[in-house]
């Protein structure tokens, strides 16, 4: 008895020897390869699910020795979701403490001066940020707005132009639009305008988003804006062709006569107004130029085709430059 007695603490101390060995081995053996891996791990997965995308990347084995180091690592509580760009050539520790440390992959995405709400939805969606469909109707959601501290139907023009940062699983519809309200709204307070020329600061906005969309040519921004100022003053038709193709829903590129008469709320060939509303989301120099715009006596601009214009202070002089750059003559 007492040598099989030896003989089975000889074979459980091999065995106990054995698996440390193993459970060492695996703990100091380092993914094999270069480069990065990129790993999404969804929001409720549990350790084994954990185990299963990082074995599916190549970054360790999924096995028992992955539950062992978990359950002794005192990490399980800590390991969090999120989308991971990890470096091969990691020890199983290692790739099991960036997921404690929430070393998550960030991502930034650009958002252009000038697009309008579903434009901008458009980018997004693009790469599973959010869904389009649901972003445009949340932008159009009155309690939402109302939450977001804006004053209007739409929150078109207050989805501030810039470049965002997103982690996945932390961004969506509602959180990307409160962010870019919310950077409109610290914007709008550096530019501190009073009632400015007698506007409102929907108003203002509304002529922001209109001289945002007459030129890329950042000099000019102040000169539209003036330009616009001063038929307002003279209660004069815009007559901004951007305006009307916001108002045409299907718009196919071909701006006609018909179009130009046709009457829409946007329309300022035809109504004596600003449009109801902004028709894109501004950036800071549009949101500045209607603030301070220059001081000029220009009631009429025409494109010369480079992206810059000429400005004229009378109908004749102006009608000159149509022709110039208009009709080739």
């Amino acid at each position: 008895m007492r040598r099989r007695l030896l003989f089975l603490l000889l074979v459980f101390i091999l065995f106990i020897s054995g698996a440390g060995l193993w459970q060492r081995t695996y703990l100091t053996t380092a993914s094999p390869g270069t480069g990065e891996v990129v790993v999404v791990i969804p929001r409720g997965t549990g350790v084994r699910g954990i185990g299963a995308l990082l074995a599916a990347g190549g970054l360790l084995k999924d096995d028992v020795r992955y539950l062992c180091m978990v359950a002794l690592s005192g990490l399980k509580a800590k390991l969090q979701a999120g989308e991971y760009s990890i470096p091969q050539g990691l020890t199983p520790p290692e790739v099991l403490q960036l997921l404690a440390n929430g070393s998550t992959l960030r991502h930034h995405v650009t958002i252009p001066e000038g697009l309008t709400v579903e434009q901008v939805a458009a980018v997004f969606a693009r790469d599973g940020w959010i869904r389009r469909e649901q972003f445009i109707a949340l932008a159009q959601d009155a309690e939402f707005i109302r939450k977001l501290g804006v004053d209007a139907p739409s929150l078109e023009g207050y989805l501030f132009p810039e470049t965002y940062t997103l982690v996945r699983n932390e961004a969506d519809a509602q959180s990307v639009l409160r962010m870019m309200v919310d950077r409109f709204q610290r914007v709008w307070q550096d530019v501190n305008p009073p009632e400015a020329h007698g506007l409102s600061r929907r108003q203002l906005l509304i002529l922001a988003s209109m001289v945002e969309k007459e030129t890329g040519a950042e000099a000019e921004r102040p000169l539209i804006a003036r330009v616009f100022l001063n038929r307002l003053a003279r209660k004069m038709r815009l007559q901004s062709d951007p305006t009307v193709i916001y108002g045409i829903r299907e718009f196919n590129g071909n701006l006609t006569k018909a179009d130009l008469q046709r009457a829409t709320p946007y329309n300022t060939y035809v109504i004596p107004a600003l449009p109801v509303g902004p028709i894109c989301n501004p950036g800071r120099a549009a949101l500045e130029a209607v603030v301070r715009p220059a001081a000029s006596e220009a009631l009429y601009f025409v494109s010369k085709n480079d992206g810059t214009h000429v400005f004229s202070t009378n109908l004749t002089d102006h009608n000159r430059a149509v022709k110039i750059y208009q009709r080739g003559l």
